[in-house]
């Protein structure tokens, strides 16, 4: 008869599940910010000073503050509930920079799309991105200061978004708010990836 006790030493910790997340959405939204609010490590940047050359090329409306651009990617780290590793791979926002998505979400549990309410349309090319893939993915909406605050219900109705996609308001500066976004997305992501499965036989 097999036994039910584990073989594995006294003491000796379960490692935990690694997952891989990206965090997308428009140039400007607060990915970097997001990654480097979260991650139980240094996070590694790829940013870059924005030049001349960018001029005419990137849209600056509503970010004319902003004076760096992430140029390859964001990494960072996080444990939750010593259950999951979360690898934390941000996207460049830029559509110039586009060409490198298809090889950051090889492997991908799912994403995060993050939005700003000022440039709201910015968002769009990553939800058409991860639903054309079919990956998991679910909208923060990051709440700036001095923007115009909407309900949630308004920024679902103009996001146009399917019902089964949560969207939640979130400030990617705090770390608290960062990981209920992961962990909605999670969550999301491993109840969308378990409906995919065939129905077992018999």
């Amino acid at each position: 008869m097999v036994s039910g006790r584990s073989n594995r030493p006294a003491g000796l910790r379960m490692m935990p599940n690694a997952i891989k997340i990206l965090v997308a959405g428009g140039f400007g939204v607060g990915k970097t910010t997001l990654v480097s609010a979260i991650s139980e490590t240094r996070p590694l940047h790829t940013e870059e000073v924005l030049t001349g050359e960018s001029v005419g090329v990137d849209d600056l409306s509503g970010v004319e503050g902003k004076n760096t651009t992430t140029v390859a990617m964001d990494f960072g780290r996080i444990t939750i509930r010593d259950e999951y590793v979360l690898y934390l791979f941000g996207t460049p926002g830029q559509k110039r920079f586009w060409f490198m998505w298809d090889e950051l979400a090889i492997g991908a549990l799912g994403a995060v799309v993050l939005a700003d309410t000022r440039r709201l349309a910015d968002c769009f090319p990553s939800v058409d991105y991860f639903e054309r893939r079919g990956t998991p993915f679910i909208v923060a909406v990051n709440c700036f200061e001095g923007a115009q605050q909407f309900k949630l219900e308004e920024v679902e109705h103009a996001l146009n978004l399917g019902p089964d996609i949560p969207v939640l308001l979130c400030d990617a500066r705090r770390r608290e708010s960062g990981k209920e976004v992961l962990i909605t997305l999670v969550r999301h992501a491993m109840g969308a990836h378990a409906a995919r499965q065939p129905a077992p036989a018999g």
